[in-house]
């Protein structure tokens, strides 16, 4: 009988230790088999060196505060493996996530880019509510410890990037960047403060980035654009990928939600550090697309 509860015990921590599957083909991206091998050179200059220096600067802001919830952080750096996507886990008290080379090397990546990769995946052990669920037989369904991937990619631009990169000097890293009027306008209707407007454009551009890899991996032709927001509307929270163009949506809110870094989200209630609808916010708000509003 010991045995028989043991093997129950393991089989069912697990089941709920996973958020993606470890080897990386199930993460941030759509599942893939693309393969980027690492003397490929990237074209936006995300070489290994540049590679460590994103993840550095992201792990230094986090990784007291994953520690401060009583958990040890740890950070798989495969560099030479050419999966193209990433990954988060738990194990035995270790909050992991998994970051590959092939993703960071693929051409559609940038250096911002692949920090907002980061924050999605921290997103996924701190992001909030929403949570991804799983069926429980005859007890329905029952909440997972990981975020759902609407709300890591909205927590990695509204938290996460603003937290990283408070300081930088913004107006050097656009400099020779075409940022379109749009995402100018609206954050500059949003911010009074310079440094936020300049955030919240670098963090749209990041999720352009990663909005145009998924295309990329999907085989899509039409490119993700700010000024054609997704008008589909779910009639409950998706918990896995949500399309492309609504991805780019999700990004951009999130750097448009004028709520602070400083506030946290909550574990429980998705209202709780995010705009929302019912409170009045004309932007930043989540789109409906992914998520249905309580």
């Amino acid at each position: 009988m010991f045995k028989l509860v043991f093997l129950a015990s393991v089989i069912a921590f697990s089941y709920n230790s996973i958020a993606c599957t470890e080897d990386g083909r199930e993460g941030i991206a759509p599942k893939n088999n693309l393969w980027i091998d690492s003397e490929v050179k990237s074209l936006n200059g995300m070489d290994e060196a540049k590679f460590n220096e994103v993840i550095d600067t992201v792990e230094d802001v986090y990784r007291p505060i994953i520690e401060a919830e009583g958990a040890r952080f740890k950070v798989n750096r495969y560099w030479s493996n050419g999966t193209v996507n990433a990954s988060a886990s738990r194990s035995w008290g270790r909050w992991i996530i998994n970051m590959y080379g092939g993703l960071a090397r693929h051409e559609k990546v940038t250096a911002d880019g692949f920090a907002l990769v980061v924050c999605h995946e921290i997103g996924h052990h701190i992001g909030g509510a929403p949570k991804k669920t799983r069926r429980a037989g005859r007890n329905g369904t029952q909440k997972r410890w990981a975020t759902n991937e609407g709300q890591a990619d909205y927590w990695a631009t509204l938290k996460c990037l603003r937290k990283v990169w408070r300081g930088d000097d913004h107006s050097s890293i656009l400099s020779n960047i075409v940022v379109p009027e749009i995402v100018k306008t609206n954050c500059e209707s949003q911010f009074s403060n310079l440094e936020d407007r300049l955030i919240c454009q670098r963090a749209a551009l990041a999720g352009h980035s990663i909005s145009t890899l998924f295309q990329d991996l999907r085989n899509q032709t039409t490119i993700p654009d700010f000024s054609t927001p997704s008008e589909d509307e779910v009639s409950q929270t998706m918990h896995g990928h949500p399309g492309t163009q609504c991805r780019l949506d999700t990004y951009f809110q999130g750097a448009l939600c004028g709520q602070s870094e400083e506030i946290d989200v909550d574990q429980e209630d998705p209202r709780v550090g995010n705009c929302n609808r019912v409170d009045g916010d004309p932007l930043g708000v989540r789109p409906l697309c992914w998520y249905k509003p309580l």
